[in-house]
């Protein structure tokens, strides 16, 4: 016998980080990188988390903070265009370059100015630091329930069914909201929002405020000394055909040789 539930619509606060397109960054001569000519994009774990937030259905609002980029209109259409209701964003310089930590309490400030939030989905890691910290401190920020790894999502009577994906083997737990969970690319597959979709996203909310508003102060910041692009290598063109055990010896001793 199969129980009838309420289904309780949810606020659900998707967040995501503007990335650079990794095919518009140059290597130098020197080997450092150029960003010059990058276009800024939703990163690519956090399209996940977008997914997985909009198939849930209810209230689903982006959330973003960073330097001008936040109030970019081409970003603000490319999150309004793929299911999300509204976006919120915050913008100051001095996020430009912040840490883990610094980053989930802006997210924090941010998501208890929005309100009633029954649940906080992230990707997996940004789409260039992949640092995967900052869902997790902003579930012990919050005081609520934090979840990573998070490969399926259901709807229960009392919360939430979550599947975690671990080394070997699947764990299935109850989850009751709020929480925050961090979800893996294994989890759906992102939409590709269509014409439609991307004309009615400029009739959309959006509302960006200034750091001073959500009530933060910016103290960790991380300082890059360099970043440098690997050094091109020249094949070496061996090629060893067939899997029996001399050949695979023979292929270890080359990768012995190498490393």
């Amino acid at each position: 016998m199969i129980e009838n539930f309420e289904v309780i619509e949810l606020k659900i606060v998707i967040c995501y980080k503007a990335v650079p397109e990794e095919q518009d960054i140059l290597v130098n001569s020197d080997h450092t990188l150029s960003f010059e000519r990058a276009e800024y994009k939703i990163g690519i774990y956090d399209l996940n988390a977008i997914e997985a937030g909009v198939k849930l259905g209810g209230t689903v609002i982006g959330l973003t903070a960073g330097g001008e980029i936040v109030n970019n209109s081409k970003m603000k259409k490319s999150i309004l265009s793929r299911g999300v209701t509204e976006m919120y964003g915050v913008m100051d310089d001095s996020l430009v370059g912040i840490d883990s930590y610094s980053t989930a309490n802006v997210l924090k400030a941010a998501i208890e100015k929005i309100g009633d939030v029954d649940l906080v989905l992230c990707g997996e890691g940004s789409g260039d630091i992949y640092s995967q910290q900052v869902g997790p401190i902003l579930g012990q920020l919050l005081g609520w329930v934090g979840l990573n790894a998070v490969s399926k999502i259901t709807e229960d009577s009392d919360g939430l069914v979550v599947e975690r994906s671990l080394e070997s083997e699947i764990e299935v737990l109850k989850v009751k909201l709020p929480a925050v969970l961090s979800v893996t690319t294994d989890i759906n597959i992102p939409r590709i929002p269509g014409l439609r979709d991307i004309m009615s996203a400029g009739k959309k909310s959006s509302k960006v405020w200034k750091l001073d508003e959500v009530g933060v102060k910016v103290e960790n910041r991380v300082e890059t000394l360099s970043v440098l692009a690997a050094k091109q290598i020249d094949r070496k063109k061996v090629i060893i055909e067939g899997d029996s055990t001399e050949k695979i010896a023979e292929l270890y001793e080359h990768l012995r040789k190498i490393l």
